[in-house]
């Protein structure tokens, strides 16, 4: 119960640190509502600071860090489990990190543009957004079999697991992004 415990403090961590980036994070005391809003707040009504890229590849390296070490705590890998399993997260961490730039560079152009994009931009944005999600997806399902050989199914399972809470987590702090005002 204890290992389950820290698994989200840790969690909760890693996500306070992907909300320190104003960009990502909304001060709520300064919007004003709008009746009929999912968020409660109108696109246009958001006061939008542009994320500084600097910033931004600092949160992602902190967080990345963070993850690891939230993996870390969570295996219970022996020694030699460790030895063979750390490559291969290092190679897979790298792949994500790939993707979770275009993700990225997708939200920070969203920021840029939700307020003035017109209904192909929009509808462009929603597609290359769902096409990194998948990118995401594919991914893991490749390195299903690549962790396989080093953990057993188990502890494959475990990892997995770990990795899409964490991402769960980070997608929770990116839905406080406003919505388009139709």
């Amino acid at each position: 119960m204890h290992r389950k415990q820290f698994f989200f403090v840790a969690a909760c961590i890693a996500v306070l640190l992907w909300a320190r980036n104003p960009a990502f994070s909304q001060d709520s005391a300064s919007q004003p509502d709008k009746p009929g809003t999912l968020s409660g707040k109108s696109a246009n009504s958001v006061g939008v600071q542009e994320p500084i890229d600097e910033d931004i590849k600092l949160i992602r390296k902190d967080l990345r860090s963070e993850k690891k070490q939230i993996v870390a705590a969570n295996m219970n890998l022996t020694d030699v489990e460790a030895e063979k399993f750390w490559p291969v997260y290092d190679r897979y961490a790298a792949d994500l990190a790939k993707i979770n730039d275009q993700k990225a560079a997708l939200i920070n152009e969203y920021w840029q543009t939700f307020d003035t994009m017109n209904s192909e931009q929009a509808e462009s944005y929603v597609r290359k957004r769902g096409a990194v999600e998948e990118s995401i997806m594919q991914l893991r399902l490749k390195y299903i079999p690549i962790f396989g050989k080093v953990l057993s199914g188990r502890q494959t399972a475990l990892f997995f697991q770990i990795d899409w809470r964490l991402g769960l987590m980070i997608d929770l702090q990116l839905a406080k992004m406003p919505l388009i005002d139709p």
